[in-house]
């Protein structure tokens, strides 16, 4: 049998999809003809498709016209009680997400925040694995019974736990094709979404984000002008995840005074990338994105001014989520760390003051896990969730970054090295109340 060194991208990727139905399959709801069909469409892509390089910018979207009404996921149907315990559905998904984490992400984590790119291996088992199709309806050949924030906040969550940075690199496509499924007609369903459920995806990216002070997403300075049958759009994008190779982005603008979400293709003319490292997320290769008389078709405005608000609230609570995944991780790493760390003789985790510190770090994660689940739960049952939403970015703004820093002092001079993943953790969670647009549940 090949040695996994010597195996092929394409035999790695069939192996791992294999091996995750055959984790799936030993669970008990997958007794159940139904849910087992569910499982195997999630699945399917990763144990037959393997691996597939990422494409270059510039990929050609065919206008297509699309067939009566846009279809959308269905609203989750709400709990009789309220309880956030996850369904089978949403239990075999956070295993395909866990494993994911575990298996892939996780050991490419280092090096590619080093090198500021996420490994192909990585990227591709993912896509392969459909995860980026959490948020597209089975109607339009994605994995979405219904539109479930819960389970894209508990996809996110799993993967942040193995890298915040390539977790935004590898599901900022997801947000795109979310946002399209969501809020897009049937014209634009029937032209953007096919490549998204095809075999060899694109990379795309939401632009929101703009580079100044206290940026508000709901007093744009990108603006856009309706000129006939076009709208000319001026503005610069920041912190845009995989910009340089990204294929399609969806930017924030305030079009005639409005805030609203435009389609833009990277080969427009007066569409520039500008590299633009940040502190955190590095693997993510975040740029500027400037935008200078760029002209698109009037018929790539996407949805309404709700949708944009609705949007951007979506995409602070998939941010607040992924934050709670890398609090997961502090927590997982420090509490075997204080037991086997030793000082005078002892474990380091024997003084109260340390102990106590790990406690702690274990009470603020579940609360804001528990802030975080409630505000999706709310926006799965189609209520207004923006005041849960609201608190739920603040406490995990302030908390995460909290985590983090305590996860680099209680390994004192180990916490400031690369040898460890502290240092990369607390830069990550800085951005949980800071980034916005980058990821959508």
């Amino acid at each position: 049998m090949a040695s996994s060194e010597s195996m092929s991208p394409a035999d790695k990727g069939q192996r791992l999809g294999l091996r995750l139905i055959a984790k799936a399959g030993g669970l008990p709801g997958l007794k159940d003809k139904e849910v087992r069909a569910k499982v195997e469409r999630y699945l399917y892509k990763g144990a037959v498709t393997g691996f597939k390089a990422q494409t270059a910018a510039g990929r050609a979207f065919a206008k297509k016209k699309g067939s009566g009404d846009p279809a959308r996921a269905a609203t989750a149907k709400p709990k009789p009680l309220f309880d956030l315990n996850p369904s089978e559905d949403q239990q075999m998904i956070r295993g395909v997400a866990r494993d994911l984490a575990d298996e892939v992400i996780r050991p490419a984590a280092a090096a590619a925040d080093a090198e500021r790119s996420v490994p192909d291996a990585a990227r591709s088992a993912a896509a392969d694995m459909g995860l980026h199709l959490v948020g597209v309806p089975a109607e339009l050949e994605g994995i979405a019974e219904e539109r479930s924030a819960v389970t894209g906040a508990i996809v996110l969550e799993e993967l942040a736990r193995g890298d915040m940075g390539i977790a935004t690199a590898i599901m900022a496509p997801a947000a795109v094709a979310t946002a399209i499924a969501a809020y897009g007609d049937a014209d634009q369903q029937a032209t953007y979404l096919p490549e998204f459920t095809s075999d060899n995806p694109p990379a795309a990216a939401p632009a929101i984000q703009e580079p100044r002070v206290l940026f508000d997403p709901f007093a744009l300075r990108t603006t856009g002008r309706v000129e006939g049958d076009e709208i000319v759009l001026d503005g610069t994008k920041a912190i845009v995840p995989g910009a340089e190779t990204a294929d399609l982005f969806i930017v924030s603008a305030a079009i005639d005074g409005q805030p609203r979400l435009v389609i833009v293709k990277p080969g427009t003319d007066g569409v520039q990338v500008e590299d633009d490292p940040a502190m955190g997320v590095r693997a993510a290769k975040t740029a500027r994105l400037h935008l200078e008389g760029v002209r698109v078709p009037g018929s790539d405005l996407l949805g309404t001014t709700e949708d944009h608000a609705d949007a951007v609230r979506r995409a602070r609570l998939a941010r607040a989520a992924a934050a709670v995944g890398t609090s997961q991780a502090v927590l997982d790493h420090v509490k075997e760390y204080v037991k086997e760390r030793k000082a005078f003789g002892e474990p380091i985790g024997y003084p109260r003051a340390v102990a106590f510190t790990v406690s702690d770090i274990a009470i603020e994660l579940a609360g804001l896990r528990l802030v975080v689940w409630k505000a999706a739960a709310r926006l799965d049952r189609g209520e207004d969730a923006s005041a849960e939403i609201a608190r739920a970015r603040s406490p995990v703004s302030r908390h995460a970054t909290w985590i983090g820093s305590s996860g680099v002092q209680l390994l004192g001079g180990h916490g400031f090295v690369k040898e460890f993943d502290n240092e990369r953790w607390y830069r990550d969670l800085r951005g949980a109340g800071v980034l916005e647009g980058t990821l959508l549940v």
